[in-house]
């Protein structure tokens, strides 16, 4: 069985986190918002901690081995400063994870050093398509083999940070399976749409892309020529999504928890009413809850146990509830002042609201 207790460079790695989410994405978190643009100062600064650099091993530029409880810790932490900041900064690991986890070692060599021992730069990734019903194991992006290279043909949406990315994964089907492929900016049949306008997030700009026949050679597949497994990726991203949801669950708790203690009612304190009480004491259970079973699910990846798959989707589908139902609360236990812009509630509760269809915005 795991243990609950993080290791010394754990914790380590939370504090520092932690001091950064709220001294600098909290307190930019509202302007950001409203700008949709995070600072670039600030964005370095996050990558300067070394999230990502701590999970690739020396021999790519980094300076520690992948762990997806330690990436889970780090999303968590940095989401309950602004969600839309942790996916920012984290942004360069929806490239360098994938071909980490499953790149050739000719990928790995020709890509993670650049990433990791530069400043923080755009390398995204291609993965949500528009239209109902999205499956990431059933996608309508086409790749067909050509010649010895393959074409790819289809639309993305929420393809992060497209015009300034130097490199995208695509993820697209290629004869029934879901495979990964690199596709370096500047690719001839790439276009770049216009931003999308979103519900929340609204600091992380997101673009529709579409792929007219793009030819990639068969280096450009993840993996080489044999390809690789998808579900590595998948219990990655789902993962980290549960983990920055229940970081940006707690930041809304917290909030809510302490404007109810502090402000009063007819001569009461709100936290003094029952009905807020059980709300408050709801959402702290079920935060915790999620958080477990988050950590369970990373901890089961990183000793390769079977049924980690199934353990990192229900730790995202039971995220995805808790994040809405403790955001939601939030607003209400702030009352008329939970719908006012000033206040973090009502934007936490519309990023809250997006969880569900994030899938592959977000690795560890």
């Amino acid at each position: 069985m795991f243990s609950f207790e993080p290791t010394d460079e754990q914790k380590m790695l939370i504090e520092t986190i932690n001091r950064f989410a709220q001294n600098d994405l909290r307190q930019a978190a509202h302007d950001a918002d409203e700008t949709g643009q995070l600072p670039p100062r600030l964005i370095q600064k996050g990558w300067e901690l070394g999230v990502l650099q701590a999970s690739v091993p020396e021999a790519y530029g980094g300076f520690g081995d992948h762990s997806a409880l330690t990436g889970a810790l780090a999303a968590e932490e940095m989401a309950y400063g602004d969600l839309a900041g942790a996916m920012t900064v984290m942004l360069p690991g929806l490239f360098a994870l994938p071909i980490l986890l499953a790149g050739s070692e000719e990928q790995k060599q020709a890509y993670l050093p650049d990433i990791m021992e530069g400043n923080w730069a755009a390398y995204s990734a291609a993965w949500i398509e528009p239209g109902f019903a999205f499956d990431p194991n059933d996608l309508n992006v086409r790749a067909q083999r050509d010649n010895g290279a393959y074409l790819l043909t289809g639309q993305k949406a929420y393809v992060p940070y497209a015009p300034q990315a130097k490199a995208l994964i695509v993820y697209a089907r290629l004869e029934d399976q879901t495979q990964a492929f690199i596709v370096p900016a500047g690719t001839d049949g790439v276009t770049i749409k216009d931003r999308q306008k979103l519900l929340g997030i609204h600091a992380y700009p997101l673009y529709t892309v579409s792929l007219d026949n793009v030819r990639l050679s068969k280096e450009n597949r993840l993996g080489g020529e044999g390809g690789h497994e998808i579900a590595p990726l998948l219990n990655s991203t789902w993962v980290a999504l549960a983990a920055m949801a229940v970081g940006e669950a707690r930041a809304a708790f917290e909030y809510s928890r302490d404007y109810a203690k502090e402000r009063e009612v007819f001569g009461v304190k709100v936290a003094q009413k029952q009905a807020i009480a059980f709300m408050l004491a709801e959402m702290a259970t079920e935060i915790e809850a999620i958080r477990l079973l988050t950590w369970e699910a990373a901890w089961m990846i990183d000793q390769g146990k079977e049924g980690a798959s199934k353990e990192a989707y229900l730790a995202l589908t039971g995220a995805i509830d808790m994040a809405m139902m403790v955001t939601d609360r939030a607003v209400q236990i702030l009352g008329g002042h939970g719908y006012i812009r000033e206040h973090p509630v009502e934007r936490w509760m519309r990023n809250g609201r997006g969880f569900a269809t994030f899938t592959g915005l977000a690795m560890v």
